[in-house]
């Protein structure tokens, strides 16, 4: 029979992308005659934006065989159990989105038509109290989760805030220390076969020329394969979210750092705070259309409460994807697979997922057409999921209310796509979730997001019409009289930190493998 595997892998760009892919797709094909090169050149930089994650990353990195701490320590990283939204439904107003669930279900029907009756009945409850990962973060603490947890109240997640250099330091070490070859040079030129418009080989500005069956294009926005050799298409999604630039700047950090990202909303956009160990990370993702540049760097500069390292940078971006992910024997990765902006943490999952789909869908050298139009299916609507969620944030502000800028004011009157327009009126008349195939964010998530912007259910689930609302005041006490005695008893993040995950080496007794669930 005809020996018809990949048997050359070509990555196109180091970065976070980059390497994570060379290191996850080498260790995945260990033992076979798969040969993955890395061609980067060191005089071209990376982004090296985002530095918030969610919880995937763990499970990513340990399927790597590296555990949290040596994660945490190799990328001078702290704990994140959600994100802290500052001003965004209304100047003086906060919430938490946690990587967990908010209180018990009973009978078969969701904790939230409890909470909500309550509340119908006089009795209004913040609804993070019944969450024990927000109510970690609230109080700057921070615990592992417990592996056999008792009961849901006990369920709860984390991350990372990682320095994305370091990071793709690392997937570097450890991709090379299996086998990836890493050439450092500039392409010059990219080959197409005459036959069928496929990548046939890049020619490097060192005088060589390499060959591939397959490439992975992880040079950013750019999209050196997927656009400017293939002139894919690009699909933007400007419409919908507004924002189209970034100043990202980093600086000392003052205080004990806090258990969360921080976004905070401002005049044309929202700034970013996030706390690593050695240094903080800032930003600012504003819309174009609504404030200057100079506004827009001043605004940043004004905000940060410490001394900046350098000039902020400015990035800019247009929020949408590649109308094909993978197109021919090319499959965008990363940025230059396309953009959605930091809000939710979602760029380094993006890439996770697309690494995931590499996996399971790996071709031969005939590149099965169906192969390929079921990761452009399968990326497309993962992508639109998380612009739904994105768009959520925005849309349901009630800054305009106060007579806030035009920027707040346009947001909330973008015209939701259908598929989010389901969700929300769905949610509002019956308290219920949709769910669709390739969602990345599940039906917590949004619960603290429709939390958080007041958009709640008009009624509650007939399943109560028995229950008195009075009744259901001392159960629900006691689920967060529960977790608030657990909170009371957890360590500051920052001690929890100086424990374990100071790159000075802890004993083993003190470094455990494994930090909790994922």
């Amino acid at each position: 029979m005809r020996d018809n595997r990949v048997r050359k892998l070509v990555i196109v760009g180091g970065g976070t992308a980059g390497w994570m892919a060379a290191a996850a797709l080498r260790r995945h094909f260990q033992g076979g005659p798969l040969e993955i090169t890395l061609v980067e050149s060191s005089e071209i930089g990376t982004i090296g934006v985002g530095e918030a994650t969610i919880p995937t990353i763990r499970g990513f990195y340990q399927q790597l065989g590296l555990s949290d701490i040596e994660v945490m320590r190799a990328t001078q990283a702290t704990c994140k159990l959600g994100i802290r939204f500052d001003g965004w439904l209304r100047e003086g107003h906060a919430f938490i989105h946690p990587f967990g669930l908010f209180g018990q279900d009973l009978r078969g029907v969701p904790f939230h038509h409890y909470w909500r009756k309550l509340a119908q009945g006089g009795e209004p409850t913040n609804i993070q109290d019944y969450s024990l990962g927000a109510s970690l973060a609230a109080a700057g603490k921070f615990m592992a989760p417990p592996r056999n947890p008792a009961n849901s109240l006990s369920i709860f997640d984390w991350a990372l805030h990682l320095d994305a250099g370091l990071f793709a330091q690392l997937m570097r070490r450890v991709a090379e220390d299996n086998g990836v070859r890493r050439i450092d040079a500039r392409i010059t030129k990219v080959n197409l076969r005459p036959e069928d418009g496929f990548v046939a080989s890049l020619d490097l500005d060192t005088g060589a020329t390499v060959e591939g069956d397959l490439f992975i294009d992880c040079s950013g926005f750019r999209g050196l394969l997927i656009e400017e050799a293939l002139e894919t298409g690009y699909e933007s999604w400007s419409d919908l979210l507004l924002c189209d630039r970034a100043f990202a700047v980093q600086s000392e950090g003052v205080g004990d750092p806090a258990p969360y990202t921080e976004v905070k909303a401002q005049t044309a956009g929202w700034r970013w705070r996030i706390p690593l160990q050695h240094r903080y990370g800032n930003g600012y993702v504003f819309s174009s259309r609504h404030i200057s540049d100079e506004a827009a760097l001043a605004e940043l500069k004004a905000s940060v409460p410490d001394r900046l390292l350098h000039e902020p940078r400015l990035i800019r971006f247009n929020p949408g994807r590649r109308k094909q992910a993978w197109n021919r024997n090319v499959i965008a990765l990363g940025l230059s697979s396309g953009f959605l902006e930091p809000l939710e943490s979602t760029s380094i999952a993006l890439i996770e997922t697309g690494i995931e789909k590499i996996k399971a869908l790996f071709p031969d050298k005939d590149f099965a057409p169906e192969l390929v139009d079921e990761f452009n299916d399968w990326s497309r609507r993962e992508m639109e999921r998380v612009r739904d969620f994105i768009i959520l944030h925005y849309w349901a502000n009630q800054r305009s209310k106060a007579g806030d800028t035009a920027f707040w004011r346009d947001c909330n009157a973008v015209t939701l796509p259908d598929s989010l327009r389901r969700k929300v009126e769905l949610f509002r008349q019956r308290g219920h979730f949709v769910r669709y195939r390739w969602e990345m964010f599940q039906p917590a998530s949004w619960m603290a997001i429709y939390a958080g912007f007041e958009l709640l259910p008009e009624t509650v689930d007939p399943a109560l019409d028995g229950i008195d609302a009075q009744a259901l005041s001392a159960p629900l006490a006691e689920m967060r009289k529960a977790i608030a005695e657990v909170v009371a008893s957890a360590p500051p993040h920052a001690a929890f930190l100086d424990q374990y995950c100071r790159p000075a080496p802890a004993s083993p007794v003190n470094a455990p493998e494994r930090l909790g669930a994922h």
